[in-house]
């Protein structure tokens, strides 16, 4: 990994292979490693002649562990996204993120539509804008002295994913406690970027991905068949559907 200082926050980011950049930013409690290496995603994208950045999110992975929730949020996040560009000397980039990392690719296009080439939401449908769902018992899971004290069974797979990617888990709690500002219709019926939105067809918690992709001009939908929120991320239809997706807008 390699690391740069975005505005006092050390974050941490890889970068491999040579072509047309691609940006990834990773869902919430997981980390470049595991949402984009583990997955073959870093492999695909390389072989398929492309420069490959990959951030780990502040409060995750290599980058610095913050336990105040008033430093995190998807345009502040987004932000973290931006200055990297800018550190690579990069113009303009891919970007592709997923769940929470599609939210922090929506800000950073809002932001500084000029740097985004084109953008792939994974794992976050409509639930970009009407929200998906209380963030409180994830928190509360995140926090609690032991997994076997969490019920709710969704908590429970949070915890369960932060424990196994040895996560700070009191600054994942801090991170989800944030301002979860939302994306507003009227912002999304502003873009002007070629944007494929891809989901799990059992994904329960992305939201539907025609009803985003509907708000969008010219945005296209990718099912990910048979898929879950979790499983849908290294999938092969997932992989060949974004390197279609990026060949047409080239």
């Amino acid at each position: 990994m390699q690391y740069f200082d975005s505005n006092g926050v050390r974050i941490a980011f890889l970068e491999e292979g040579a072509g047309d950049p691609v940006l990834l930013i990773h869902g919430f409690a997981s980390n470049a490693r595991t949402n984009w290496i583990d997955t073959g995603w870093v492999n695909s994208l390389v072989g398929s002649g492309r420069r490959v950045i990959a951030m780990d999110n502040r409060g995750h992975g290599d980058s610095d562990k913050l336990h105040d929730p008033a430093v995190y949020g998807a345009p502040m996040m987004a932000e973290d996204a931006y200055r990297l560009l800018k550190h690579l000397e990069i113009d303009q980039a891919d970007v592709m993120g997923y769940s929470m990392g599609s939210r922090i690719t929506a800000f950073l296009a809002l932001a500084h539509p000029e740097r985004v080439r084109s953008m792939v939401f994974g794992g976050l449908g409509i639930g970009m804008v009407k929200g998906v769902g209380n963030s409180a018992p994830i928190a509360e899971a995140l926090e609690a002295l032991d997994i076997n004290q969490v019920v709710d069974p969704v908590a429970r797979t949070f915890r369960s994913f932060a424990e196994s990617t040895g996560s700070d888990l009191l600054a994942l709690a801090a991170c989800i406690r944030s301002a979860r500002r939302k994306v507003s219709a009227a912002e999304l019926a502003g873009v002007d970027i070629p944007t494929l939105v891809a989901v799990g067809t059992k994904d329960e918690i992305a939201g539907s991905p025609q009803e985003l992709a509907a708000l969008i001009a010219g945005a296209k939908v990718l099912d990910i068949p048979n898929r879950d929120h979790m499983r849908a991320v290294g999938d092969r239809v997932y992989k060949q559907g974004v390197l279609d997706f990026l060949h047409e807008r080239a």
